[in-house]
């Protein structure tokens, strides 16, 4: 039977459609774009703005509705907002094989945009054009997982290019100042120098100063050292979050 609205005419050019099967039949809601990853998150709680069409559809793009028996049998509720809440939670949303390779593309350069950003030539301590990146991660075979978002990504495209490509690379050093009362600096600053790759600049005075480049991985260490030590005496400020040497 079709149905009286215009969503029978709906054009799928802004539209995530989510699906869910269940009860052996295949239920649809017909959803704005990126709307359905923010209700999930709990970013947005509004229905009306999530749906493009307040309704279940057993087929969206041909405006199919779902009978209201169908939805009682398979949710045990014919309650739209009910049924529509459980799709959205549930259900999953489809994506058109051009879109979905556009969405991959994309989150590849993010991926590759936030590598380059945080890491550089050993030899030069100077970051890579994001084009490079790109192709190192093409050589290295990384395969972007379209699920995940590109900050949690970018560990593991990284490990692969250093593991499987041409193009020597490492993470960027953070750069921070160490501060300590002047007598525990002359305990620990032995320490403080083996946790460090370079020593910039240190000083003494009343207190012990040290300017130092360190992986970031090591930023965890002296905290720990400090809070070992020092007893809340020291601190520990970051100054870069991806540092380059200056080799001049």
């Amino acid at each position: 039977m079709p149905i009286q609205q215009p969503s029978n005419q709906i054009k799928l050019t802004n539209v995530s459609i989510v699906r869910l099967k269940k009860g052996g039949k295949r239920f649809e809601i017909a959803c704005y774009k990126n709307k359905v990853q923010e209700w999930r998150n709990g970013v947005e709680t509004n229905l009306d703005d999530v749906l493009q069409i307040s309704n279940v559809f057993m087929n969206v793009s041909k405006g199919e509705v779902a009978k209201s028996n169908d939805l009682q049998k398979a949710f045990g509720t014919s309650t739209v907002d009910d049924v529509v809440k459980e799709i959205l939670k549930k259900g999953e949303v489809q994506v058109a094989e051009k879109e979905r390779d556009h969405d991959l593309a994309s989150l590849r350069k993010e991926i590759a945009t936030i590598v380059a950003e945080k890491c550089v030539d050993p030899a030069t301590q100077r970051p890579y054009p994001v084009g490079m990146i790109e192709k190192a991660m093409a050589e290295a075979g990384v395969s972007v997982k379209a699920g995940k978002n590109a900050k949690s990504q970018v560990a593991e495209t990284l490990r692969l290019i250093q593991g499987h490509s041409t193009l020597p690379i490492q993470r960027a050093r953070m750069r921070v100042r160490v501060v300590l009362p002047a007598a525990e600096g002359d305990r620990l600053q032995e320490q403080l120098r083996a946790l460090a790759e370079t020593v910039e600049k240190e000083d003494k005075g009343e207190s012990w100063e040290t300017v130092m480049l360190i992986e970031p991985s090591q930023i965890r260490a002296i905290n720990d050292l400090l809070q070992k030590e020092c007893k809340g005496k020291g601190r520990v400020e970051t100054l870069t979050f991806a540092a380059t040497a200056d080799n001049n």
